[in-house]
């Protein structure tokens, strides 16, 4: 099988070898089969074909055939970059088209420069190769080094290892290491070749910089090699060649070059000491080899030379070859024990101790190394100097080196400082030091490096023993001592090295001596001072460098020792501090005197305390004046030491020592209250006499700048972090009246100052920043001091962040002679560049996080902050440095605990806080938008160009390492989710993603989305995060569905890919489009079966309970009655800032401060303690750790609760968005809306289910009940031909009854869960009503039975019998007789639910529950509901509610929205009682006393308000609230016209009496409001006002007949309404003047309405009042009264009306039936006609089309038929009214002129046909008849 590439396998490799946890059985597959398949290339390393003229050929020609690909054509520079990419890099030229093809593929090649085509492909090679050695290194170091890997997979891939080492790996990697290093092609390229590449991330990088990364990467190999299997003989021979080679071209300040050499060093003394101390020979070890090999190779390491460096490490080799021939040699060989002596000769005379320990161990190049192989050098050395002190051989040879030391030096020689340089010391500066000496420091720089190694180490204590015995020298002493330090490094070591140091060991050597001599000089310098001696007396050098060595030793054993313990150890400290004071006492000592006093401080507090004591006692005084001046006498004091003392030396130590101690003993105090006015004086000191000329001083050795700036850098430090300030300070500061005195002054406030102006502290610190962040990387990489000018550079950044976090609440009272840090920072562009550029600094992440900071402070501060960066020309280098940052932050594999410590978080967050902010800003710069132009049209090329975009898209689409990376992939989604939403960005980024290339988003539905979640009691982070994660993906996803113009065919792509990912199907009609069928990897559709649904799986995923929040109270805490004081801190919603213990999360999270929590508990516990017993103070203290342990829980528990809370919001945005917008792309739609509706129900119905959870999934419900009800009525789907028929009217795609069964028992289950609120029930009874509407009929409502019947028949002969409207019809009732049954087993608990809302809920909450029990009227066919109501007396209290409200008077009361909908909602309940139960339902009402009520409410003031003051004066709320008042006359007079029909059906006349005579009272009670209704001009009347006119008449009609008395002018307004309504002409097409044809028909038909009513009423004085008309209009009478001629008019219209109607009803018809043989545009004339224009989009098919047109056309049929029905009840009753009066013998003889005109209109109604009409006219023509005849005989008379 061919090999991975390069880039996969070092994926499988990192992900199974270097993650956080085991490789799961799925990786360690891959893993073997990875390195199975990857054999030939290890094999073959770095080899590939050369150059051959047959490829060369073929590539001139310009047509290339690459394997498994397509023939490429290639143009002139394709052919120019592809050879030139041969003849430079030695590669085959079909090799370099194909690097040309994958350079294209990973970065666009188009438009591109040649130059800069070739140095992308010569990168990618390179990257392919890095990444090949790098496979290897991380597959040699699992096995070689113990990481915790499984040892049976750790043997298996030894197993494959081992045929590699066979067929000569480790030769190559050999030959690589001497090669890559010549200027040829296969090396660093000839002199004449292209220098530079481009890198990853388009950067140039040096060619050869990149080869010598990779001979690194190759020693580090060769290294680890050593480990798995042992060097031949030729090998080592080959390897220490390599080393003189290597040694050499080395030199001090070239790292990598170092690095190289140690590699091959430390190869050669592994397998030195691998060999001798292996037992097994199987391998071919050195050991086993013949003899020759002995003394050929230890002839080559006797050989000397000139070059002191190759010397130096050939020495290196030299002990450990002498450590291998002692522990393998034969003793019984005189010349094997000669070689050995020789060696070791020439290894003491040469040093090579101190070569090892000096130019080796403590070298930058050495400390800057692999961390692990550094562990693995240093293992080794520990291993090779332990052979070698603990063999009888080499200890005899150390007996003569110490014997010889003893002699050779002076007992009061000079100490060598141990900072000096070892060259300086050495060759130059005269006598070297003792072998003796050197063995003991290079242990020392061992263990020093790796201080565990010291456990259970005999040998080495052995050595110790021996070393320290005798010392006759000052500086075998020292370096002795200073080896006892460096064991103290452990609590092991300390205990040790204290024993040691007791006294029973060594004679001279002990603690004694250390505190005797402090003593004894004390006692000495005392009785100088005493005998008024002029000069106190030397110091002796020697003696102070042996007491600073026992110091040493003293501040390693207290800091390391046993907390308990060493409490005991050295119980008066008192004579360290004696000396302090002494001018004489060198400032070293001085140095490690309070070094040493520091490591006390956290002894116990009591002995903090008296060091505080004791240095105010003894050690030198700081002498402060008013800040900015100086004293004017002369006194010994710190500053005097400083100035006149240490800077005479150019030594620091006691200074910086003075620092660090009252550094340490700041960071100890607790009592801040002064808020460090206390230690003015020490701050004044730091800032004016350390810090302010630190840069000017000359230094001895440049360590101590950096350790003098680090200490002053720290106390500033302290200074802002630990102390607050208030407003007085702050006041108080710039009030020039009062005092600069010290006590008066704060050192926060004049620090702040300091920066906030622009002086010294701030410009020392920016000094140091501008160094620049590629000189430091440079000093810290090859120099010693490199790792404290980190620090200082680190600490200088934390000092700008603290500053510019208060500088912004100064700057108000401040200015104008201090200003905000950013404004300072600005007045120098280079400043903040060269803060921004240490986002490039990867040494130190903090460097990194606090540049991240600065930058998202600048940025939120300096608007124009791009525009400089831009014009300083580091816009490319800032976006890259960026990219790599986050680059490199994707591609670790360390979990990092805390986010504000993750790089890539805070560079993501950085991302998303700036979108919003003007443009350009900070995220439009790093992801690469256009900044100089229009940024919504950028064109978005991440694989064009390197930025934080394309790493943030190449790891989304992988998503390699979820768990590891899941806070990264979670900023990652949520960046992409806002950058949608950003109007700017919105458009270019929806363009990007909405390409195949990023449809992969859509896959992660079924990957990411549905994965299982961690455990909670496993990893409850991971799971919060990948909540989160799955929550901004699917809010992304559909917002991208919501924004997605799918009439862009790529929209609509990737909408179908979402909608097909997410819901498993697509619509027919996209699924054969060519994205569906395409086999492209990132959609994966293809013409596969339809998927499982995975918003089901999402929910599955979500639905889990989440842990119980709630505190519970230890006993001891409920005793003591604290409970209630804890509850009070935790009801306090403030964040720490302001006395909380609150804070917010990057998430928005409000979680509990655990130090801030714990300490308003400690101040609860301290004013407890005084009355507690020591037991119960005890229990106190667990209590309290108890309730932390508890607040870290809940924080984790809360943050869980918001996360699937969260998710479950983005769940929800994709279902309600696919199903509101995208429902055309989708299939089976009916059956989808079910399945989410059945789940989301489920869901809310589960336990696990909380408040909020269930309210998002009822609004997913609501909205897809609401689009399911939309379904019921949209053409069905699926049918093959364009054609619709009635059948799809009446086969709508109503779910089956069981379904229907199914939502409403779940529904009502969630309805009575246990948890519930009233905002859930409001949204859930919304959803009940929308149930009821989706279950109300079967038909559409607006289609009657009529119509449909009529075009059944019509079809009748093609349809099947199942299909007709009585079993549909059927079905409903059935479904009805169910959703009842199913309410009713519930019935109790329901109405208790509603009817407890509707009278004790918010006025939102009861408007809808009086509309549920409307609801439950409605469906009421057993009266069951009617009974629980009554039961309740709801309908009592809903009548006194409406009374109440209409009783007010509306002029004094300013009533709400909300409650007017409630009384609308109240009225709508009664109206269903009237219509439900008909005549009962109306007598419950009377019975209740509803129409006295309605008498007396204030109906008339209501209408009076709403005319008597023009709107203008109202404002627009009050006019608005008046309007809808006025909106409930209407159904006052509804419930007064339910009245109505008793007055004909009552049995009894006293009954119908007392109804007439109660409505008629209501009528006139509100007199004001009928005849303002009755003289409403009709004319241009809008339709509410016509209800209300019909209304009223409808009442008079009724009832006024039976009233005597016309004091109310009734009547007259009835007549002069009949006189202007009678003569207009209803034959006419538009006589109410609509444009809306809609509006008009429903106008219309109010309005016959109202002649309906109007003509009843002279019907009922026609025949039961026995009142007859006169025949025409008297004009000489003031009052208008009926005529027959106005009854002949109205005849005469309505029979015009009547032919209308007919044929419109008749043309209307027609059309439903030729409607599949219209053109499309016919069809869409008539959509438009009916103003359907919205149910269609461009889109639809013409089916849908003629569905659509169906529907309307049959509802305008069924509206017309309906009229029709009206129109002839009309002419029924003027027909009768005027055969009454023809039948009158009184009347009749003035009627014959009348009959003239009224013969032609009944011989036109004589003429209508049934078939017309479409209803049987028998008896209306016999009426007709009956009445033409009688006009006919009227005539002749």
């Amino acid at each position: 099988m061919a090999p991975p590439p390069p880039r996969e396998l070092l994926a499988i490799f990192e992900a199974a070898l270097l993650g956080p946890a085991p490789p799961s059985p799925s990786q360690r597959v891959e893993l073997l089969h990875a390195v199975r398949d990857a054999a030939p290339a290890f094999r073959a390393l770095l080899s590939y074909p050369g150059p051959k003229a047959s490829d060369r050929t073929q590539v001139e020609s310009k047509e290339v055939r690459l394997p498994d690909m397509p023939p490429i054509t290639l143009d002139d520079t394709d052919v120019q970059t592809a050879l030139k990419l041969s003849d430079e890099l030695n590669l085959n030229e079909i090799e370099c088209v194909r690097l040309l093809v994958d350079a294209n593929r990973e970065w666009v090649l188009y438009g591109r420069e040649p130059l800069e085509m070739y140095r992308l492909a010569a990168g990618l090679w390179y990257m392919e190769r890095r990444d090949l050695i790098t496979s290897l290194y991380i597959l040699l170091r699992s096995v070689a080094l113990d990481q915790g890997l499984d040892a049976d997979l750790m043997s298996e891939i030894d197993e494959q290892l081992q045929p590699l080492f066979n067929d000569g790996l480790r030769q190559r990697i050999i030959a690589l290491v001497k090669e890559l290093n010549r200027e040829e092609p296969a090396g660093i390229g000839r002199p004449s070749s292209e220098r530079y590449v481009l890198d990853f991330r388009g950067a140039l990088v040096e060619r050869k910089a990149i080869v010598s990364r990779e001979r690194l990467s190759l020693s580090h190999c060769l290294a680890l090699s050593t480990l798995i299997k042992l060097m031949s003989p030729k090998e080592v021979k080959d390897v220490f060649s390599i080393l003189k080679d290597c040694a050499a071209e080395a030199n001090q300040n070239t790292s990598v070059e170092l690095q190289i050499t140690y590699g091959v060093l430390f190869s050669l003394v592994a397998t030195f000491i691998s060999d001798a101390l292996s037992t097994s020979h199987e391998k071919g070890s050195l050991s086993s080899s013949d003899s020759s090999f002995r003394h050929e190779f230890h002839e080559l390491v006797m050989r000397t030379g000139n070059n002191m460096t190759v010397e130096g490490f050939v020495g290196v080799v030299r002990l450990a070859w002498s450590v291998h021939l002692m522990l393998t040699q034969d003793r019984s060989n005189s010349r094997e024990m000669s070689d050995i002596w020789s060696c070791l000769e020439i290894i003491c005379r040469q040093n090579s101790f101190e070569f090892l320990r000096e130019r080796v161990l403590k070298t930058a190049a050495y400390q800057n190394d692999d961390e692990d192989i550094v562990y693995m050098y240093t293992g080794y050395t520990h291993k090779l100097m332990m052979c070698f002190i603990s063999h009888p051989t080499s200890r005899d040879k150390i007996k003569e080196i110490k014997k010889k030391a003893m002699t050779a030096l002076s007992p009061y020689g000079p100490v060598r400082d141990h900072r000096e340089d070892p060259v300086r010391n050495g060759e130059q500066g005269g006598q070297p030091n003792e072998p003796f000496i050197s063995l003991l420091e290079l242990i020392r720089e061992i263990y020093q490096k790796e201080p565990e190694l010291v456990h259970g180490n005999e040998e080495l204590w052995t050595f110790v023993i021996y070393a320290g015995e005798d010392h006759t020298n000052t500086q075998t002493l020292v370096a002795f001592l200073g080896l006892l330090s460096t064991l103290a490094s452990t609590e092991v070591g300390a205990a040790k090295v204290y024993e040691l140091l007791q006294g029973k060991i060594y004679r001279s050597v002990g603690w004694s001596t250390l505190f005797d001599c402090l003593s004894i000089y004390e006692e000495k310098f005392k009785k100088s001072i005493q005998s008024s001696a002029s000069i106190l007396p030397d110091f002796p050098e020697g003696d102070a460098q042996a007491l600073v060595a026992y110091l040493a030793v003293l501040q390693k054993v207290v800091e390391n020792g046993n907390p308990m313990e060493r409490r005991k150890w050295f119980p008066d400290i008192e004579p360290l501090f004696k000396l302090l004071s002494y001018e004489n006492v060198p400032p070293y000592l001085k140095g490690a005197l309070r070094n040493s006093i520091a490591a006390f401080i956290k002894v116990s507090p009591l002995l903090k305390d008296a060091i505080w004591n004791y240095l105010e006692q003894y050690d030198l005084p700081v002498v402060t004046a008013p800040l900015g001046h100086h004293t004017a006498t002369q006194i010994y004091d710190m500053r005097f030491e400083l100035n006149e003392v240490e800077a005479r030396r150019e030594s620091y130590p006691s200074t910086i020592s003075f620092l660090k101690l009252i550094n340490a003993l700041i960071a100890e105090e607790r009592n801040i209250s002064d808020r460090g006015r206390r230690f003015m004086g020490i701050f004044k000191f730091v800032y004016e006499d350390v810090f302010g000329p630190f840069p000017q001083r000359a230094y001895a050795d440049p360590q101590e700048k950096w350790e003098l700036a680090l200490a002053c850098l720290e106390h500033f430090r302290m200074v802002l972090s630990m102390y607050d300030i208030n407003d007085d300070d702050i006041y108080a500061s710039v009030n020039t009246s009062a005092p600069s005195s010290i006590e008066r002054q704060l050192p926060q406030l004049e620090l702040l100052k300091d920066f906030m102006s622009g002086k010294v502290a701030f410009r020392n610190i920016m000094n140091i920043i501008l160094v620049g962040v590629d000189s430091i990387v440079n000093e810290r990489t090859t120099q010693t001091y490199g790792i404290l000018l980190e620090k200082t550079v680190h600490l200088s950044l934390e000092i700008l962040i603290l500053v510019m976090e208060k500088d912004l609440a100064l700057a108000d009272v401040f200015r104008p002679l201090y200003q905000p840090l950013d404004v300072i920072l600005a007045k120098n562009h280079r400043q903040i560049i060269a803060l921004l550029e240490f986002i490039r600094y990867d040494y130190l992440p903090q460097i990194q996080q606090c540049s991240i900071k600065i930058m998202g402070i600048l940025s939120s501060r300096i608007v124009g902050l791009v525009q400089l960066l831009l014009e300083a020309d580091v816009g490319k280098t800032v976006i890259e440095d960026y990219a790599a940052c986050l680059e490199f932050r994707f591609d670790d594999f360390q979990v990092i605990e805390d986010t504000k410590d993750d790089v890539g978080v805070l560079i993501l967050q950085l991302l998303v806080d700036n979108i919003c902010r003007p443009a350009p800003n900070i995220t439009h710069l790093l992801l690469r938008f256009d900044v100089t132009g229009s940024i919504e049209q950028t064109a978005l090329k991440p694989k064009s160009h390197y930025s934080c975009l394309k790493i943030i898209l190449d790891n989304l689409e992988k998503v390699t390492k979820p768990d590891i990376n899941a806070l990264l992939y979670e900023f990652s989604f949520q960046l992409l989710y806002e950058l949608c939403l950003d109007p700017l960005t919105c458009g270019p980024v929806m363009d990007l993603l909405s390409t195949k290339k990023y449809q992969f988003f859509s896959k992660h539905v079924g990957t990411i989305g549905v994965t299982p979640l961690p455990k909670r009691n496993t990893n409850q982070s991971l799971r919060i995060s990948m909540l989160h994660e799955r929550a901004w993906l699917l809010k992304m996803l559909a917002l991208a569905l919501h924004l997605s113009d799918i009439s862009s065919p790529v929209y609509r792509e990737a909408c179908v890919a979402i909608l097909y990912h997410t819901f498993g199907q697509c619509a027919d009609d996209f699924r054969s489009t060519s994205l569906v069928h395409s086999r492209d990897a990132s959609t994966g559709i293809g013409n596969e079966p339809a998927n499982r649904n995975k918003v089901l799986d999402l929910l599955e995923v979500l639905q889990f309970r989440c842990p119980d929040t709630s505190v519970k109270y230890p006993q001891l805490l409920s005793n003591l009655g604290v409970e209630s004081k804890i509850e009070e801190i935790l009801r306090n919603s403030a964040t720490c800032e302001f006395g909380g213990v609150y804070y917010y999360t990057e998430r928005g999270d409000r979680l509990i401060d655990l130090g801030a929590f714990h300490g308003k508990l400690l101040q609860i516990s301290q004013e407890l303690n005084s009355q507690l017993s020591e037991p119960e103070k005890s229990e106190l203290k667990e209590s309290v750790h108890h309730l932390l342990k508890w607040a870290w829980r809940y924080n984790k528990n809360l943050e869980e609760q918001a996360a699937q809370l969260h998710m479950l919001t983005g769940w929800s945005q994709i279902v309600e968005v696919a199903v509101s917008r995208r429902m055309s792309l989708l299939d089976d739609r009916s059956q989808l809306l079910f399945e989410l509706l059945d789940a989301s129900l489920a869901a809310t119905t589960s336990p696990d289910c909380s408040v909020k959870m269930a309210y998002v999934l009822t609004n997913v419900s609501l909205t897809c009940m609401a689009k399911l009800r939309d379904e019921r009525f949209i053409c069905p789907a699926g049918a093959d031909s364009d054609a619709v028929t009635c059948l799809d009217i009446i086969s709508s795609k109503q779910l089956p009854n069981a379904a229907c069964n199914s939502l409403l028992f779940k529904l009502v289950t969630a309805i009575l869960r246990n948890e519930s609120s009233e905002t859930l029930r409001r949204r859930q009874y919304a959803l009940l009503l929308s149930y009821f509407q989706y279950c109300r009929s079967i038909l559409d409502s607006d289609v009657p039975p009529s119509v449909l019947r009529f075009l059944l028949l019509e079809e009748q002969e093609a349809d099947d019998d199942d299909f007709t409207l009585q079993k549909v019809l059927k079905e409903h009732n059935e479904l009805v007789q169910a959703n009842f049954s199913i309410i009713r087993k519930e019935a109790q608990a329901i109405v208790d639910l509603v009817t407890k809302d509707a009278v004790h809920g918010s006025e939102a909450g009861k408007a809808i529950s009086f509309y549920v029990l409307d609801a439950l009227i409605s469906i009421d066919h057993e009266k069951y509901f009617l009974n629980q109501l009554q039961s309740r007396g709801i309908l009592r209290s809903c009548l006194s509610d409406v009374t109440n409200y209409l009783s007010k008077d509306s002029s004094l009361t300013a009533e709400s929205s909300q409650r007017l909908c409630t009384v609308d909602a109240q009225f709508s309940l009664l109206l269903r009682i009237s219509h439900q139960y008909g005549k009962q339902g109306s007598q419950i009402l009377l019975s209740m006393g509803v129409l006295q009520s309605l008498s007396s409410c204030n109906l008339m003031g209501v209408q009076k308000k709403g005319n008597s003051r023009p709107i203008s004066n109202i404002i627009k709320e009050r006019a608005g609230e008046i309007d809808k008042k006025k909106s409930l006359i209407a159904p006052v007079l509804r419930i007064v016209t339910s009245f109505t029909s008793l007055v004909d059906s009552a049995d009894f006349l006293e009954v119908r009496n007392k109804i007439v005579r109660e409505i008629v009272d209501f009528a006139k009670r509100h007199q004001s409001v009928f005849n303002s209704i009755l003289r409403e001009n009709i004319s241009g009347a809008n339709l509410f006002t016509l209800e209300r006119l019909s209304l009223v008449v409808s009442i008079l009609s009724k009832v006024w007949a039976y009233e005597e008395n016309e004091e109310c002018s009734y009547i007259q307004d009835l007549f002069a309404l009949m006189h202007s309504l009678f003569s207009l002409d209803f034959g006419s097409l538009n006589f109410m003047q609509s444009p809306n044809m809609i509006e008009n028909q429903k106008s219309e038909f109010v309005v016959f309405g109202l002649c309906f009513s109007l003509i009843s009423y002279l019907y009922v004085l026609a025949t039961k009042k026995n009142m007859r008309f006169q025949v025409s209009y008297d004009y000489n009478n003031d009052q208008q009264q009926p005529t027959l001629q106005m009854v002949s008019d109205l005849l005469n219209s309505i029979t015009l009306a009547l032919e209308r109607v007919a044929e419109e009803k008749y043309m209307l018809l027609n059309k439903v039936r030729d409607l599949n043989e219209l053109s499309r545009k016919e069809v869409d004339e008539i959509i438009k006609l009916c103003m359907k224009q919205d149910c269609i989009s461009p889109n639809d098919n013409i089916r849908k089309r003629r569905y659509i047109a169906m529907i309307d056309l049959s509802c305008m049929a069924g509206n017309r038929d309906q009229l029709i029905t009206l129109l002839l009840q009309i002419a029924e009753c003027a027909i009768t009214i005027l055969l009454v009066h023809f039948q009158d013998e009184a009347c009749a003889k003035d009627l014959s002129s009348f009959s003239d005109e009224l013969l032609p209109v009944l011989e036109r109604l004589e003429h209508f046909k049934e078939d017309k009409v479409g209803r049987s006219l028998k008896l209306f023509h016999r009426s007709v008849t009956t009445l033409k005849e009688m006009t006919i005989r009227s005539m002749t008379v």
